[in-house]
């Protein structure tokens, strides 16, 4: 932690120079799950062409290394550098339920920067954030991804304590953040399976089960990057109570919001986790 910390005083132009070398060794020399990125991209876009998906891999190594340092920064960024980073584009769409003292589901995906979207959400919108997270078998790293996330206020969850802590937290006005987008690997992980990027996918049946106990607006919020340390992230209303008890309405609109952000930058998403390692049973 003391050395991240202090790697983390670099100014981000330095720190970018950081990244383009660890994007030559994970790219050109190391070749960091290369072989799973392809065939992920081959799979999720069969029209295009082996020169498209190409350049969709290439950027995605160099956003991938960018998500790296961009993250370590988190632990000494300044509010303002990071409310100038990564702007909010349309946070009324939360405040019309914070008006209301209405505490929302706030949804979105691994998108680059997922992070900085987290912490600079306890800058923009107008109640608390708490985030849903799953415990690093790192001691280092875990704390490192809990101070970096908190700095401004967000109060974690761990994933296994969701159904209790929004119980207990539920005269509190927040928003619950939440990515669903993994594969949900655990063997007591409930699979909710569907269609996603032209493959048959397993999500969290926990996203609907959470969406009825709490009864909550859930708000998309898709993030693109305009250049290089610059993002925008722009919310999308997908669902509205009252949600039926085992209707997972809200899992499906989920995958199409996430869909649709991915198609729109390709690059953006992470394609090195194993999304599709396990066939429906």
């Amino acid at each position: 932690m003391f050395i991240l910390r202090l790697l983390s005083r670099v100014p981000l132009p330095i720190l970018y120079l950081l990244s383009d070398f660890l994007f030559f060794v994970s790219y050109y020399l190391v070749g960091y799950r290369r072989k799973m990125v392809k065939k992920n991209l081959l799979n999720s876009f069969p029209e295009k062409s082996q020169q498209e998906r190409n350049q969709i891999e290439k950027q995605f190594y160099k956003d991938l290394c960018d998500y790296g340092v961009e993250t370590v920064k988190l632990l000494t960024i300044s509010k303002e550098e990071l409310k100038r980073r990564m702007v909010y584009k349309n946070p009324e769409i939360v405040k019309q339920f914070a008006d209301q003292n209405q505490s929302i589901l706030l949804l979105t995906s691994h998108q680059f920067n997922w992070e900085w979207l987290l912490v600079s959400g306890c800058l923009y919108l107008p109640l608390g954030v708490d985030y849903v997270y799953q415990r690093q078998s790192s001691r280092t790293f875990d704390r490192f991804s809990l101070v970096g996330r908190n700095r401004f206020g967000a109060f974690p969850i761990e994933r296994f304590q969701v159904g209790r802590e929004a119980i207990r937290r539920k005269n509190i006005l927040r928003g619950i953040a939440i990515m669903a987008d993994q594969f949900p690997g655990h063997s007591n992980d409930k699979k909710y399976w569907t269609e996603f990027m032209n493959q048959r996918t397993a999500f969290f049946l926990g996203l609907g089960q959470l969406a009825f106990m709490t009864q909550y607006p859930a708000v998309f919020f898709g993030i693109k990057k305009i250049k290089r340390g610059y993002y925008e992230a722009e919310g999308v209303l997908v669902a509205q109570p009252p949600y039926e008890k085992d209707s997972q309405q809200i899992v499906e609109d989920y995958v199409k919001a996430t869909e649709r952000i991915i198609k729109q930058n390709p690059a953006g998403w992470l394609w090195s986790h194993n999304r599709w390692k396990s066939r429906e049973q």
